[in-house]
């Protein structure tokens, strides 16, 4: 299950299934100073979201606990508020357009979980300067690989199975879960096991691989293993290692 834990503080925590092995929680919220480029957590962060699961579960836990943190830095429009809970959450269009010049829209605050609407918002303000503009079609239209019939996943898995049965079903639930209906391209002319390619741990083929690297522009080896797969979580230093000298050798003879 999920859970929303409020503390003290009058923050909320969340606690959700990761992975399906692991607890995903957070967030924390304090003002960034310096370079925003490489965010990371800090003990003081890691203590307060332990702390926090601490006052809810049996379980207790410690910083020796976690197994993987990340970090962002989120913009938020600066109303004045001195607390960083308090900062309005909601994003904010500038739109600058003297007469006879191009415009210029600036976005202030905004998350990856409303860019859908955010976009369309966008166009929206922008709408006058382009006439030829086509009304907003994004509310109904699946991104790639979701368009599976009736958004009913376990359907197509079913048939996903029964396609390629000689697959171990915990290597095609991954990749299913992570390309939808665009795993019969992936998987075109597979049929076992060792049509996948290398082995690198995790569930992760050189198949998904070369995959991420022609249709997605994947490039490091850290992008695959936490962007896109979470694989890293099940892989030792050695064969995380092994990934990036198999991306080097595959990019470095592709631009010759």
């Amino acid at each position: 299950h999920a859970y929303i834990l409020q503390n003290p503080d009058r923050r909320v925590v969340f606690v959700i299934p990761f992975q399906g092995d692991f607890s995903l929680i957070g967030t924390t919220d304090i003002p960034v100073e310096g370079d925003p480029g490489q965010p990371t957590i800090d003990e003081d962060e890691v203590r307060y979201l332990c702390d926090s699961a601490n006052r809810y579960f049996e379980k207790q836990i410690s910083a020796a606990d976690v197994v993987w943190s990340y970090s962002g830095v989120r913009p938020l429009f600066n109303d004045g508020e001195v607390d960083p809970s308090a900062v309005t959450r909601e994003y904010v269009l500038d739109l600058d357009a003297p007469p006879g010049e191009g415009p210029v829209l600036s976005i202030f605050g905004g998350k990856i979980t409303t860019y859908r609407s955010l976009a369309e918002q966008v166009l929206d303000k922008l709408r006058p300067f382009f006439p030829d503009m086509t009304p907003a079609w994004t509310a109904t239209t699946p991104l790639p690989g979701g368009d599976m019939p009736d958004a009913d996943f376990d359907r197509f898995f079913a048939a996903v199975r029964d396609t390629w049965p000689a697959l171990d079903e915990a290597i095609l639930r991954g990749l299913a879960r992570r390309h939808g209906v665009l795993i019969h391209q992936l998987l075109a002319d597979i049929e076992t096991v060792d049509d996948l390619g290398q082995s690198f741990g995790g569930g992760l083929y050189a198949r998904e691989v070369d995959y991420f690297v022609a249709h997605e522009w994947a490039r490091t080896a850290e992008d695959i293993l936490w962007r896109r797969t979470k694989a890293g979580l099940y892989m030792d230093a050695d064969q995380c290692a092994g990934l990036s000298e198999y991306l080097s050798a595959g990019l470095a003879a592709a631009d010759r």
